[in-house]
């Protein structure tokens, strides 16, 4: 079928928001509620213009069985399918204006949590193994990372998590701007992930973001033989009101930890990793000199 010569797409199945990554994780229930009144609103502007859902469907150029997961909360609608209702639908602006919200819950509700305690955080520390920091990856970058897990994630998948991943990084423009200290291990610096062009970017990235004022940013050298983040991934997030919370994949089972007990010993072990890195003049020092290199 077609509307003013373009296809329609009609059916269950091949509708673009119907892909993985579009549908409302169960266990959020922010996310539930979000989709809930977006459907809900969405459903009442229809039936306000007298529209079925079948004549809806056309307009939009998306199958009604969509239309009706979208407006029972079954599914997150993409923003051109609000753009596209908004218009159809003449509000004026007002459902395309739902795209904020809808845009928050696309992403996993444990980046968003974590977003959200980093948007708090006055000080943040954070030391990574295996890789570079998702607040220090380009956007290309994180795309070859996902790309290369396995089982493999979809297209779709990629893209969500690369632009959640990308939102973190506002973190940087805010004003005052949180201390950020990042200590990096060599080795994932030396890795092409993603081609010779996509490297260069990101080591490129790593010095412009290491010279912010608000930002340390040391190298732990493949020399150094033994430190106390061997066992993985440490954070260490604190806020304003004197509180902190901490991670370390090496203890207390990796959970999250609040205990002033179990702070300090996140802090002692972050707190040494930072002393055996390179200083942070060396480190840019260093990156820089990885660039010429490639």
């Amino acid at each position: 079928m077609s509307v003013n010569g373009e296809a329609v797409r009609i059916g269950t199945g091949t509708d673009r928001t119907d892909e993985p990554g579009w549908e409302v994780d169960p266990d959020d229930d922010w996310a539930l509620a979000v989709i809930a009144t977006v459907g809900r609103q969405l459903r009442l502007r229809r039936e306000a213009t007298g529209m079925r859902v079948c004549d809806f469907a056309v307009a939009v150029g998306y199958g009604e069985d969509l239309v009706y997961k979208i407006e029972t909360g079954k599914r997150i609608p993409r923003p051109e399918y609000l753009d596209t209702a908004d218009e159809v639908l003449g509000a004026g602006g007002l459902i395309a204006a739902m795209k904020e919200d809808v845009k928050k819950v696309r992403y996993p509700k444990k980046v968003r949590d974590l977003a959200q305690m980093e948007g708090r955080a006055v000080e943040i520390g954070l030391y990574v193994c295996h890789s570079i920091s998702g607040l220090l990856q380009t956007a290309d970058h994180a795309r070859a990372a996902f790309e290369s897990r396995q089982p493999a994630y979809s297209q779709e998948e990629i893209e969500r998590m690369v632009a959640a991943r990308m939102d973190r990084q506002a973190i940087f423009q805010k004003d005052p701007a949180p201390t950020l200290g990042f200590v990096l291990e060599e080795a994932p610096l030396r890795r092409p992930l993603g081609g010779t062009m996509v490297w260069r970017a990101q080591l490129e990235h790593l010095l412009e973001v290491g010279r912010l004022r608000c930002v340390t940013l040391q190298v732990m050298p493949t020399r150094c033989e033994v430190h106390p983040g061997l066992d993985g991934k440490i954070e260490l997030l604190k806020f304003e009101d004197g509180s902190a919370v901490a991670r370390c994949e090496g203890a207390f089972n990796g959970r999250p930890v609040s205990d002033s007990r179990q702070l300090r010993i996140v802090e002692l072990r972050y707190g040494t990793i930072r002393a055996q890195a390179l200083p942070p003049r060396e480190s840019l020092a260093f990156i820089e000199e990885l660039l010429g290199e490639t």
